[in-house]
Formats: C-alpha cells, structure tokens, sequence
C-alpha cells in the first residue's frame, strides 16, 4: 500500500475536530483531529503530533497542552490552524487554566503531559486532564470530519 491509499482508508473514520494549544511565553495552536480520552481513573486524554510540526517542540518543551473542542459554526478555524487559510497568527485566544484556548468552543480541556510515546513520525502526548469548561447550550453541534471534508450531524 501507499501513503495516499493509507490515508484515504485513515479518512474513512470520522472525528471530531479539535485545536491542540500551548503557550512557551507566547500562544501556538494547530488542528488535530488524532484525539481521544483514554482513561476515567485518572483523566486521561491523548493528542498525537507529527514531529515535523512546530506544536511537537512546543509540547515536549511546556509539558503541558489545552484541547478546544470545536463546533460547526468554527470550520474555517479548523482551515486557519491547519494552515489552510492565513490569519493564524493574528487569533485571538482566550486564556483557560493559564493555557490558550478557543474562545466559544464546545469544551476546553486543560493538560499536564504524564507520558509521550513515540510512534512512528508522531508522538502520543497522553496528558491529565486538570481543568474542563463546557459549554452548556441547547443546540450544540460539533464539528466532524471525514473522508477530508467538514461535516455536521444534521
């Protein structure tokens, strides 16, 4: 197989859409969709990161990570931290458990990295969740991806 076949075949499972944050005396965000909650007891989520990006530097050096869940009406956000779009530079974050964060995401997750295991050109930064902020309203839809394209639930 090839990497374009494999990666069609990674496209055909669905996710979320999140923005992985840090700061290093100055915010950095990029789009992830390689997450996932892996343990209740403790809490424990879990963010896998090219090494070729320049978030992989960031975490390994903060120890410490803020996970913005998104929602449709945040697609060309998703576009702007996957460099997609311009303008990532210029966001405005707000700041949530001393980390940056995605103002009016679904939930804001704040992280201590516990352990990163490298895994082929990625590391998975499993992180403690320390802090969560939701928001609670009626019509929430999340952003989900697949096959390469933005969709919602409805």
């Amino acid at each position: 197989m090839d990497d374009l076949q494999f990666r069609q075949a990674m496209g055909k499972f669905s996710t979320g859409v999140t923005i992985l944050s840090t700061d290093d005396g100055k915010p950095h965000g990029m789009t992830a969709n390689a997450f996932m909650s892996v343990s209740m007891n403790p809490k424990l989520v879990a963010v896998s990161v090219d090494h070729k990006t320049d978030m992989y530097e960031k975490i390994l050096n903060a120890k410490k990570y803020a996970v913005s869940i998104l929602d449709t009406s945040q697609a060309e956000l998703s576009k702007t931290f996957a460099k997609q779009l311009p303008g990532k530079e210029q966001f405005a974050f707000t700041t949530f458990h001393h980390l940056p964060v995605v103002p009016d995401a679904l939930v804001h997750l704040a992280c201590d990295v516990v352990q990163e295991v490298k895994a082929g050109d990625h590391t998975i930064f499993i992180g403690e969740v320390k802090d969560i902020e939701m928001k609670d309203e009626e019509n929430e839809e999340p952003l989900v991806y697949y096959c390469s394209k933005y969709h919602n639930l409805r």
